[in-house]
């Protein structure tokens, strides 16, 4: 079982965005891997995903980033409103992408999957193909990872299989796990008539609407509201769950969910790992994305963040590196950095979720003295998540 070829291949765990970008790293770098994908499908669960610079940054490492950048709709301003359509914050994009060197690229989950696939070697990828680590292995023996062709052995495995993580709950099982924020969520793409003037989100009270333009002339549009755990339309139709709770705000927020094909409409609990892990990795396992550090979407960070972990790891494993002795590196890495940008998503989450008159009242009036500043201000505020940049691959970037 301990073969020198087990030990020199990686076998990555879910065919997510996080799991395709590391092995896309991985193969850059020389390495060997194998995606084993659950579902029958790559059809990605969700609709829209803003990559912020620092993940278009990780995506131009991997030569994906111009791709994806093409296919993002360019639009003048984003901001902040009220229900009643008064602006809060606005900025502009021009203004953004010079302070930050980089714009964020609204695109389809989908893109972003067909784009990382097509850059992979043709079979690397195997759908309806569970796996599961039966042992994370050791400094000097390898991970053994059960497939549907048996028991395979490597010298990585890369654990990204989500929120519910199997591979988390076997490396650290005395973790509580995800913790519920709160919040449940709707996500769709509708196409209009027309483009959206005002894009950017609305916030009312322990709620808030989103709309992102994405190309083709289809539109992203999200809610996010406080809900009990696993609550559901009562009829069903979430669709119009949508429109009994924003159908009295400021245009185009109900009519663009109008627009919704019901049956199109996702609706998902959001979880998160308040409490972080103790490590990122365990023997010759590194858990990544959601499965390491899942986030409230406050900060559209998640998928970016999941894209960072997999830069960082593919640029640890250089040639002749046994992966054993480089995740510790991984670890140190990525731990402080994500567990800060969970923090911080979970703090603008509090705020989303103020509800009475007077709460809602004075961070309105907040966020409306914020407007004011100058908007190197406000930038600076993202500039710790944005400004990150990515390791150099060997022979890429």
């Amino acid at each position: 079982m301990d073969s020198p070829q087990g030990r020199q291949q990686a076998i990555v765990i879910g065919g997510g965005i996080g799991g395709l970008t590391a092995a896309l790293a991985l193969h850059r770098q020389g390495v060997p891997v194998r995606v084993h994908e659950r579902a029958d499908s790559l059809e990605p669960v969700g609709a829209g995903l803003a990559l912020a610079p620092n993940a278009l940054r990780s995506l131009d490492r991997l030569g994906v980033g111009e791709r994806l950048r093409a296919l993002a709709t360019p639009h003048p301003a984003v901001g902040l409103r009220h229900p009643s359509g008064r602006w809060l914050a606005r900025t502009s994009t021009s203004v953004f992408e010079a302070y930050f060197g980089d714009t964020i690229a609204a695109v389809a989950r989908a893109d972003v999957i067909a784009a990382l696939v097509d850059a992979l070697p043709e079979g690397t990828v195997s759908t309806g193909s569970p796996a599961t680590v039966v042992t994370p292995g050791s400094a000097t023996e390898p991970a053994v990872v059960r497939t549907t062709d048996g028991e395979q052995t490597a010298g990585l495995v890369v654990a990204a299989d989500g929120i519910r993580s199997a591979t988390r709950g076997l490396l650290f099982p005395r973790h509580p796990g995800p913790r519920y924020s709160g919040f449940t969520t709707w996500r769709a793409v509708v196409t209009p008539d027309r483009r959206p003037a005002a894009v950017g989100e609305v916030w009312g009270r322990g709620q808030l609407a989103g709309i992102v333009p994405l190309a083709d002339g289809r539109v992203y549009v999200y809610g996010a509201a406080l809900a009990p755990a696993g609550e559901r339309a009562a009829d069903g139709d979430e669709r119009a769950e949508l429109l009994r709770r924003y159908g009295d705000w400021c245009a185009p927020v109900p009519q663009l969910f109008a627009l919704a094909e019901p049956e199109r409409v996702l609706r998902h609990d959001v979880w998160d790992l308040a409490d972080p892990l103790p490590a990122h990795h365990h023997g010759r396992v590194a858990l990544l994305g959601d499965a390491a550090h899942a986030m409230c979407p406050f900060q559209g960070q998640g998928a970016c963040q999941a894209i960072e972990d997999a830069l960082v790891l593919g640029s640890l494993l250089t040639p002749g590196t046994d992966p054993a002795a480089a995740l510790p590196a991984y670890t140190a890495a990525r731990l402080p950095r994500t567990t800060a940008v969970v923090a911080g998503s979970r703090r603008i989450g509090d705020l989303v979720a103020l509800r009475s008159p007077v709460a809602t009242g004075l961070r309105t009036a907040a966020l409306t003295l914020a407007g004011l500043l100058p908007a190197r201000a406000l930038l600076s505020r993202s500039a710790p998540t944005y400004n990150w940049r990515p390791p150099a691959l060997g022979g890429v970037g």
